[in-house]
């Protein structure tokens, strides 16, 4: 007995083959789709030893193929020109990943979002790719941290993205990060690539007014910065107010910021409480026609790609490979994570978007460790599932453990 949800896996697969630049030979695809339903339904920890004790190979295959290529942008890639809506996208964001020890390649200490200090293990840089119709984000390729002698962390970010500019520009000319990389080294590199930045500047930016150069006549140097901006005081012949709430004002302006060392448009959004405001932000785009509400929404949207990280640390074993070796990691880090996109096409996608409910992974290896497990007791004791009096009895112990089946 093979499961339709299973028969659905492979099918998505086989169709993102076909895209590939690369051909995989009929084993290789096996394999691929075996890992990724293992992946989707061993509930416990995965690393090879569980591949070995689940799978149809033994624990050494599992390890020696780690080892092997295989695209996993354009594999991703493909899944996202299919299903995802046109308006998209690019996201970045470091994950920190526990690992002991001092042999695997590229360990060292990371800053860890969640316990607020570096710790000592792996990072991966996520390349993601928000849906903004759907309001949710696909996974695109994750690249160890391992910088190069004398490259900054900023440096080696934005080297990930200068690598893959070309392939990147055909699904979106705009790439979103938090704020830790508004700064002019990282910013200025993704703009030779071609590529948009939206960011979030600090509270305490620099920002100067635009003027129109004029001369005066008079002796000395004509001025040519405009004014400090102060934002207790903003001049409302450079900013207009976008929108406007109780609990919410949002102005936009076109300035010039003197750490990114360009002119941007800025959005200045301050929240409000019985009319004063109680915290402020500042977003940006170095697109000056950019509308201000989609700068906001795309950096809003940006928070997607943290749930893809929670998903895979929580539900695909994304920080529990046994590996030390660069390439078994990577594959493992990125089988993880297209993992999650795989379950979301699948089983959140295609259903028409005024019946979604929330995603939950949870459920979905529930159900696929169920039918695991039932494959297997079928295949032993010679049951017939397809029978119509044995349907019901099926359906039952497919979901048995689901929270809201």
């Amino acid at each position: 007995m093979i499961s339709k949800t299973h028969n659905s896996y492979s099918s998505l697969c086989e169709i993102c083959f076909k895209f590939s630049p690369n051909p995989l030979n009929k084993w290789r695809r096996d394999f691929i789709k075996d890992v990724l339903w293992l992946f989707l339904s061993i509930n416990a920890p995965v690393n090879f030893l569980q591949l070995g004790r689940y799978g149809q190979y033994g624990e050494q295959r599992y390890r020696q193929q780690f080892e092997g290529d295989f695209d996993f942008f354009n594999f991703n890639a493909t899944l996202i020109q299919q299903h995802c809506g046109t308006r998209r996208s690019i996201a970045f964001d470091p994950s920190y990943i526990p690992k002991s020890g001092r042999n695997t390649e590229g360990v060292g200490w990371f800053w860890s979002g969640c316990a607020n200090h570096s710790k000592w293990g792996l990072e991966i840089g996520g390349i993601a790719v928000l849906d903004l119709d759907n309001h949710t984000a696909l996974h695109l390729e994750a690249v160890q941290t391992i910088p190069i002698e004398g490259e900054t962390l900023l440096d080696f970010y934005a080297r990930i993205f200068t690598q893959r500019a070309h392939e990147l520009i055909k699904i979106s000319n705009v790439a979103v990060a938090d704020a830790y990389f508004s700064k002019e080294p990282f910013v200025s590199k993704l703009m030779l690539c071609g590529l948009d930045v939206i960011s979030r500047l600090r509270d305490d930016v620099r920002l100067r007014y635009i003027i129109q150069i004029k001369k005066t006549g008079k002796k000395g140097r004509t001025k040519t910065n405009g004014d400090k901006i102060n934002f207790t005081c903003l001049d409302n012949k450079h900013f207009s107010i976008e929108s406007e709430s109780d609990d919410m004002r949002i102005q936009t302006a076109v300035v010039y910021a003197v750490a990114l060392k360009r002119i941007v448009r800025v959005v200045f959004v301050e929240f409000l409480k019985n009319g004063k405001t109680t915290t402020s932000k500042v977003y940006f785009s170095t697109n000056i026609e950019m509308e201000a509400n989609e700068i906001l929404e795309i950096y809003q949207t940006r928070f997607q790609i943290e749930f893809v990280y929670r998903d895979a640390k929580q539900h695909t074993s994304l920080t529990t490979c046994q590996a030390r070796n660069k390439e078994k990691l990577d594959f493992h880090f990125n089988m993880s994570l297209t993992a999650v996109n795989v379950a979301k096409i699948v089983h959140w996608y295609s259903i028409p978007i005024e019946k979604r409910k929330s995603f939950s992974l949870s459920d979905i290896k529930t159900i696929n460790h169920n039918t695991l497990l039932l494959e297997k007791f079928i295949a032993m004791f010679a049951i017939k599932p397809y029978i119509l009096k044995n349907n019901q009895n099926v359906k039952e112990l497919l979901l048995y453990g689901t929270i809201a089946a």
